[in-house]
Parts: C-alpha cells; structure tokens; sequence
C-alpha cells in the first residue's frame, strides 16, 4: 500500500461503499489486462466492493497450467493421475439436495477421474449422476507441489492467515469438474471475498450484489436453491422475485482469475470440463462485513431458542455454541482471530522500527513486507476499530472474559501504543 492510499483511509471508520445500483443492469465488469498496482486495486475494487476478471496472463506462469493441461487445453488426467492416485479427496453429487447444497463423500482421487473419463464417453452423463470434486485442500495436503502463485492483490489474506496460524484447516481449494457440474447460490464463508482461476475450461457466473439475496427467499425465508428454476415465478413460494435485479452474467475463459466480493451471492456452473483454484479470503477493508454477518448469525439463533430464554441460565453460552456449530465460530473465536492478526502487524512494525527480524514463518513475513508497513498499520486500525465494537456489544460483555484467550481492553491499547511509538519513524500516523 501506498502513502496516498493510507492516508485516504488512516482516518476511516466505517468503509464508505457506494450503492450497487450501478451493477443492477449491468452485463460485464472491469477486465483488467494491464499492469495493475495493489493500491488502485485496493482503491477501486477491495474498499467498494466490486467485482472484476483478470485475464489469463496473470496465471501464465503456473506450473498448474502447463502440467494439468493437455495442448488441447482438456485436463491431463494422466499427469494428475501420476500425482494424486489414492489421495482421498470430497466430492459433492450434484443431481442431490441435501438442504441448500450438494451431499458430499470421499472417494480416492484415482476413482474420481476413472469417473470422469467414463462420464465423458458416455457423452457426460452418468447413472451417478454429475460428481464435482470441490473443497478440496490441494496445498494444504501437497505443500510441495506449489503449482501456482497468489497474486499480489490477494495476499492480505487474513482468513488463512489465522487458519495457517493454528495448523488447523484453511480456505484454500481445488476444484475439478465435468461440463455441467455446478454449485448452488450462495455467499462464502463468513461473508468473505473469493477468488477463483480457471486453470483450464469454462464456467458461467450469476452475480448479485448484496441485498439483492433478500427478493430470493421463499416464504419461509429459505435462500433459492437454484436461481434459474421455474418455481421462483410462483409468488406464492417467493413473492419477492421480481423486485430482484437481473443477475450479472459472466463467463470466465481458461486461465481468467475473478474477484468476488464480500456478500455478492453467486451460483457457478461448469460450460467445460473444468479445473480451479478457489480461496476465500478476509482483510481490513472487508472485516466489518464479518462482524455484522457473525452479529445476524447470534441473532438468527437467538431467535430460534427464544423461548428457554428465561428457562437456562447459560442461555447466552448456548446461543454462541449453536452459533458456532452452524456458521464455524463464535464471539470468542473471533476476538481470538483479531489478536493473532494484531499481534503479527505489531511485531512487523516493531521489526521495522528496530531493524530486527520477526519470528513469524517466512511466507507471512515476505507477505507483510511487500505489503508494507503503510498496510500492516491500516490492518491495524481496522482491527482496533472492531476491537471497539465488540467493547460494546451486550453480547459479547455477557461472555466470561475470564475463559477468552484475548483481553479486548488490553489488545486495543497495545494497537494504540504501537502506533504511537511508530508515529514519525516510518509512518505519518494520524490521532
């Protein structure tokens, strides 16, 4: 990040995100081309939120897209074969429902492609029915193989950050999938942006940008399954389908990278036998969108168990275990994720001001760094300012303090402390 482009934010407190009418009748986004810096990437896309398409020369240089590829621009399956054979990997049935997604099993890698490959003979259809392997956590399982880079404008990634942080899990995926597989509307974890590259093949993308999702709900409040069925029309099941905008059609070519933003609902499908490379991924400019999806989630639940309210005494504490259950975290992990993100940004800037090396893993390192301190000090008002939110939640004061792996009052005033010490000495702080 730039000087212009800190100094532009150093001072927000809420993202200023322009309405989305604009994309309301649109039928393309920005493709970019170009040469591209971080900070107009950050300026035109991160901070408003808007969609865009790279093209293929951005992905030119994976290893992925010469080694999985045939010169016909058709998976490999021999070379993926050679790499994968008995890894077993989640594949998701597409002609099945299982509430609003697809049900999934794991099955080695080798029967998913002997699938495949029959599937394709037999003119792509299958008495299984359409198989899409997807969530799969490719470099996770093969850290080795590095067959592809993140780009620059993707890595203040602090979603995977944490993940890799804890050795647990992360949001970085493959998908591999027949002509017509595809995957249901939705919105991503946590509210999260999403990138995907094609690495070879075609898929068609309906966009909506946020808000539009609430005309897509049936009468009982059931997001669409399938935003293309005839049952939508019948305003007896969803009597707000027509105030919603047509949605943003996009086809995404071979080796083309799309940005998804925080909130845009999508459903995806396969036009080609197609292979991808997906991550989900958080920052500053998108934190807040966070924040007010895991404040919806506690209130959708509390709404839910109402009625024991005043039957448990632990009725708060239940409210955030069933909230983690079903969304994947709770208040108390969340303060946990914004300290793990504060603490590397204050030793990044402290190395900074000292001169000495920090003991982070050398990949975030090399991430800060290009980043630069300019981004690490943006982060961490973008933390400070949530840090306050939660001060303030009746919620989160009703949690014991005395069981949270953070204490909010004392990580706010390390941030501001950090930022006062480093005011003059590589960045124009402002109070």
């Amino acid at each position: 990040m730039d000087r212009e482009s800190y100094h532009n934010c150093c001072s927000l407190v809420k993202i200023p995100r322009q309405s989305y009418e604009q994309f309301w009748s649109a039928h393309f986004v920005d493709y970019i081309d170009k040469e591209l810096s971080y900070s107009k990437f950050f300026k035109k896309y991160l901070l408003p939120n808007h969609p865009c398409m790279f093209s293929r020369r951005f992905t030119e240089d994976w290893k992925c897209r010469k080694q999985w590829v045939t010169e016909e621009g058709r998976p490999n399956f021999q070379k993926l074969l050679q790499e994968f054979d008995e890894t077993p990997v989640p594949v998701a049935n597409c002609n099945a429902k299982e509430y609003n997604a697809n049900p999934k099993q794991i099955m080695p890698f080798k029967e998913f492609i002997h699938y495949w490959k029959e599937y394709i003979q037999n003119g792509h259809s299958s008495p299984k029915g359409c198989l899409y392997l997807k969530d799969w956590h490719m470099s996770r399982d093969f850290p080795e193989h590095n067959v592809y880079t993140t780009p620059v404008f993707f890595t203040s990634d602090w979603l995977n950050e944490y993940w890799d942080t804890l050795e647990v899990d992360d949001y970085r995926f493959v998908y591999m999938g027949p002509k017509g597989s595809w995957t249901p509307f939705h919105a991503d974890v946590f509210r999260s942006y999403s990138w995907s590259a094609n690495i070879c093949g075609r898929k068609k993308w309906l966009l909506y940008p946020p808000g539009q999702e609430e005309f897509l709900r049936d009468t009982r409040g059931n997001l669409a399954y399938d935003v293309t069925a005839p049952d939508l029309q019948d305003k007896g099941l969803f009597p707000h389908f027509d105030e919603a905008c047509q949605p943003l059609e996009i086809i995404q070519e071979a080796g083309e990278i799309i940005f998804v933003p925080s909130g845009w609902h999508h459903q995806v499908y396969n036009l080609e036998d197609t292979i991808s490379i997906n991550h989900n991924w958080l920052n500053g400019c998108n934190v807040d969108i966070m924040w007010q999806f895991l404040q919806n989630e506690l209130s959708s639940v509390q709404r839910e168990i109402e009625e024991w309210r005043n039957t448990m005494d632990s009725w708060h504490q239940h409210c955030q275990v069933i909230m983690k259950s079903c969304s994947g975290i709770d208040y108390g992990e969340f303060a946990s994720f914004l300290k793990i993100l504060a603490n590397n940004r204050i030793s990044f800037l402290s190395a900074c001001s000292s001169g000495n090396s920090s003991d982070y893993p050398r990949q975030l390192s090399e991430t800060l760094t290009t980043l630069g301190p300019y981004h690490a000090a943006f982060d961490l008002q973008r933390v400070a300012h949530i840090l306050e939110c939660l001060l303030c939640n009746e919620d989160f004061k009703r949690l014991d303090h005395s069981t949270l792996s953070v204490q909010p009052e004392s990580l706010l005033q390390q941030i501001r402390e950090t930022i006062h010490s480093t005011r003059g000495q590589h960045l124009p702080f402002q109070e």
